[in-house]
């Protein structure tokens, strides 16, 4: 891992790619959005992502119960749906991570490095996810899917939160003297 994930990306494309897969995550928000507004009204909330964080199949059996069929097409969709934002995010955050990478000193750019595959590697936690949440949606029985959702969810998190707070850093706190410049 001696490289960031995302280097092939052309040095003079690295910011108008960033920018037209921010666009493109907005956009997948915005469905995820639609998709969940219905399930995350209801109190206490059972939307996807309370879904996720369920973690055991007793909590995780009660929201799947408490929905109707569009709701479960809902939360199906989304799940599939998730396949293709996976990829989006992790350019857009990768990229990110990349750019701030060079404003900083080489310890800096060692971590970006690390964070970059991370985020990478939240994908792969995000697809065991959702296999596990679509295998309870679909009435399988298996008792530790749950659990497996649950620590997905919570490692693809963490590791998505972490690369958005490295790109933040990197980008808007003062750069290094010492800092590599990467071509605009």
């Amino acid at each position: 891992m001696n490289n960031h994930p995302l280097e092939f990306v052309p040095v003079l494309q690295r910011r108008r790619v960033l920018i037209i897969f921010i666009g493109l995550s907005i956009l997948c928000y915005l469905v995820f959005i639609f998709l969940d507004r219905p399930l995350a009204a209801t109190t206490p909330p059972t939307g996807i992502v309370a879904f996720e964080l369920a973690g055991t199949p007793e909590k995780a059996g009660e929201m799947i119960a408490s929905w109707d069929e569009s709701a479960r097409l809902n939360i199906a969709f989304g799940l599939g749906f998730d396949f293709l934002f996976m990829p989006i995010y992790a350019i857009s955050l990768g990229l990110a991570t990349l750019l701030a990478m060079y404003r900083r000193d080489r310890p800096w750019m060692i971590i970006g490095r690390l964070i970059g595959w991370g985020v990478v590697f939240a994908t792969l936690f995000d697809s065991f996810e959702n296999i596990a949440l679509f295998a309870q949606l679909t009435g399988n029985p298996v008792s530790q899917l749950a659990g497996l959702a649950l620590y997905c969810a919570l490692i693809k998190f963490s590791l998505l939160i972490l690369g958005t707070f490295y790109a933040l850093i990197g980008w808007f706190s003062p750069q290094a003297s010492g800092g590599l410049s990467s071509p605009k």
